[in-house]
């Protein structure tokens, strides 16, 4: 008796549970490291990891997402580097380091190109899956692609129209160096600083004006000298979710649709947080100081008139896509006539 009593609970104990546990555990898990920029304690690094959690719960824990955030992974080029080895599986990218797999995405951050968030929207709208198509043309995935903002001019002295800013040094990364070449195309002195000196480069001197984010602007300091922001819009620039194309196709079929569903769900989320952390970021720097430089009419058509000069050399030199310039160019022009 002892002995079937022995038998008895090791078919429990292997057969049994084991079974039934093993009905609920996935067959085969896959784990996708998706590195980022943002800082995890921000409602777009909250989003991620909801979408994270969503990714599992509807794959029942089929495929996992561990977030690497912080940049803890490098530089954008560095994550790319890392994307193409598999060490990573997925990334966000902003405007930057997607024009490093699509070089035609930079075109959409050509300075005063667009000039509001309506004539954005209507052409984003054309132009993204021409744009995602293209990604998912090379080694990746294109999983989101969404509006990250606008890049403002912040400066130490008031900045109304171009002859303005050409007086001053303008901090420019050189880890971009499309956007600082277009910078010198159109006449500016552009020294290059990297992203972790601006601050000190500012205080020192070195530099008297940067060309950034609002919600940069704020998070890393740069309004407290910089205490000037331009109303014109420079430029808008993207934010997207990557994944390895070797990655994308080992995830069963059945759930791609669904994690796509999710990830550009999430995705959209993120842009509309990032909409309204750009407007509360520009609230919280005026009340602590920011100036407002608000243009008129006339002023705001000097920098489009400046653009316009500087429109051949910047095509020509390759800095922008012309393809993909008189296609935006066109659609906001019909834009604009449409209204």
């Amino acid at each position: 008796m002892k002995k079937v009593g022995l038998i008895f609970l090791a078919v429990m104990l292997f057969a049994g549970p084991g079974t039934a546990f093993a009905q609920r555990r996935p067959a085969r898990q896959i784990t996708i490291k998706l590195a980022s920029m943002v800082p995890a304690n921000t409602p777009w690094g909250a989003a991620l990891n909801r979408m994270a959690s969503e990714w599992s719960a509807a794959t029942n824990g089929e495929v996992r997402m561990q977030i690497y955030p912080n940049g803890t992974q490098g530089s954008e080029a560095d994550v790319l580097q890392k994307l193409n080895m598999n060490v990573i599986q997925a990334a966000v990218f902003t405007s930057f380091g997607l024009n490093k797999i699509v070089p035609e995405i930079l075109t959409v951050s050509c300075p005063l190109l667009f000039r509001n968030d309506d004539e954005l929207t209507a052409v984003f709208d054309v132009i993204k899956p021409d744009l995602e198509a293209k990604i998912n043309s090379k080694d990746y995935y294109s999983m989101a692609l969404v509006r990250g903002g606008w890049i403002k001019i912040f400066s130490k002295e008031p900045v109304f129209v171009p002859a303005d800013l050409k007086r001053m040094k303008v901090g420019s990364d050189p880890q971009e160096p499309a956007m600082t070449q277009a910078f010198k195309s159109m006449g500016y002195q552009v020294v290059p600083i990297e992203a972790n000196r601006t601050l000190i480069a500012l205080n020192g001197g070195t530099i008297e004006a940067i060309y950034v984010s609002p919600i940069a602007s704020a998070g890393m300091q740069y309004f407290g000298v910089a205490k000037n922001m331009s109303t014109v819009n420079i430029a808008p620039f993207l934010g997207g979710i990557v994944m390895n194309k070797h990655t994308w196709e080992m995830i069963p079929e059945q759930h791609r649709a669904e994690i796509l569903k999710i990830t550009r769900r999430i995705g959209m989320e993120i842009e509309t947080s990032l909409a309204q952390l750009e407007s509360d970021a520009i609230t919280t720097m005026t009340r602590h100081g920011l100036v407002i430089n608000d243009l008129n009419s006339r002023q705001q058509q000097e920098w489009y008139d400046d653009l316009e000069k500087a429109i051949p050399a910047l095509l020509e030199g390759a800095t922008f896509d012309r393809t993909t310039y008189d296609k935006i160019n066109g659609l906001v022009k019909t834009h604009r006539g449409g209204r």
